[in-house]
């Protein structure tokens, strides 16, 4: 870290008066002083991490070391509106306690992702294609107000690429790209070790590139996006119209047709449904087609697919990587590599624990600083008189 014996000194001795680290057992050593052995302090303080899929809600409780205590997943419709859906996580996070042995009080921070463009500055999403009534709903200050702690609110596919960094399988890349494929399509950005945000924190919304000018109607109002030819929406409807024009496949079973969701096409693809693969296949020649463009532009060193539809493995990435070998310049297609999540749906709600983590230290710090320059001040007013 290019840190003298002393810088260390001061910085450790900082950390372990706000608590934030403690003195572990000391090991013992054949000659000499044994050495000092320090680790995270899992009791200083616990975070919540929320993830809001379009179809679902998970919950992640943490302490200070990032050790998950217990998660809790349970179906929503986002569509539902932002009371209902942000009722529901009031109720699931009292349950998270409630199974924990923890109160409000001892949550430091809570990080909240949601499937939408995010005004980072403000806490809320505008004008989100696929969360309708949340437009401009002040979701951070409502929970802020709720909770009685700090809360952050990100896109979720921006804490997929935090939680794949710091826990899965982007460990150690600088040049990262996380892919959430669910009903809606979005990407998170890690360039040169930072979140790219974008001028108002709404970057990464790859699903509303244009594949093709005369596709169809995408919910954002737009024709031929990749969420509209691609996406979870997308694939469903593909396998009911396959369905119901007599195609052979085990989805024929289930009725109403309009039930089939792509979780029960990705379900069809793994038991070796044709149909079903040759759907999924076509889906990820399109999202390749997309994340060939981002290799072009931002030549990141990983790719890494998220989101429930991203279970299946080969069926959809093969078709990926086949599309951004040949539509990608070589020196970016040869270094990048294209892999499955590593948390699997739990990669947005770790993200959200680490931004919470995040906030949680920087407030630790910044209380102790408040407390030195107190206790420096209360010296100067005692010296003077």
């Amino acid at each position: 870290m290019d840190l003298s014996r002393a810088a260390v000194t001061t910085i450790v001795n900082d950390l372990l008066v706000t608590g934030i680290i403690r003195e572990a057992e000391s090991r013992s050593v054949r000659s000499g002083r044994p050495p000092i052995v320090l680790e995270v302090n899992p009791a200083r303080g616990y975070v919540i991490g929320i993830d809001f899929g379009a179809s679902h809600l998970n919950l992640l409780a943490a302490d200070i070391s990032a050790r998950i205590l217990e998660e809790i997943e349970v179906a929503i419709d986002i569509q539902d509106g932002p009371k209902a859906c942000l009722a529901e996580a009031n109720s699931r996070v009292q349950e998270l306690l409630t199974k924990t042995h923890l109160d409000l009080k001892d949550i430091l921070t809570i990080g909240v992702g949601v499937p939408g463009p995010i005004v980072t500055e403000e806490g809320m999403v505008v004008a989100p294609p696929i969360m309708p009534g949340w437009d401009r709903y002040p979701i951070r200050d409502t929970l802020k107000e709720l909770w009685g702690c700090p809360v952050s609110v990100n896109n979720d596919a921006e804490l997929g690429v935090l939680g794949e960094w710091a826990s899965g399988a982007g460990r150690g890349e600088r040049n990262l790209v996380y892919i959430k494929v669910g009903t809606g399509i979005g990407a998170g950005l890690l360039m040169d070790g930072q979140i790219y945000r974008g001028v108002t924190g709404s970057a990464g919304e790859i699903g509303h590139l244009t594949i093709d000018e005369n596709g169809p109607m995408c919910a954002c109002g737009n024709q031929g996006c990749l969420e509209a030819i691609a996406g979870g929406r997308a694939i469903a409807q593909q396998a009911q119209q396959a369905v119901q024009q007599g195609q052979r496949t085990q989805l024929a079973g289930f009725q109403p047709v309009e039930r089939i969701t792509a979780k029960d096409v990705a379900a069809a693809a793994r038991r070796g449904d044709l149909l079903a693969q040759q759907i999924l296949a076509r889906a990820g020649l399109q999202i390749g087609i997309a994340i060939a463009g981002l290799v072009n532009m931002f030549n990141p060193g990983m790719v890494i697919i998220g989101g429930g539809i991203a279970q299946t493995g080969d069926i959809l990435l093969e078709p990926m990587r086949q599309a951004v070998q040949r539509r990608s310049l070589p020196a970016s297609a040869r270094v990048v590599r294209i892999t499955t999540a590593m948390l699997g749906r739990r990669s947005s709600s770790m993200g959200a624990v680490i931004q919470a983590l995040t906030i949680a230290l920087h407030q630790v710090a910044d209380r102790k600083e408040v407390m030195v320059a107190q206790m420096t001040r209360e010296s100067s007013l005692m010296t003077t008189k």
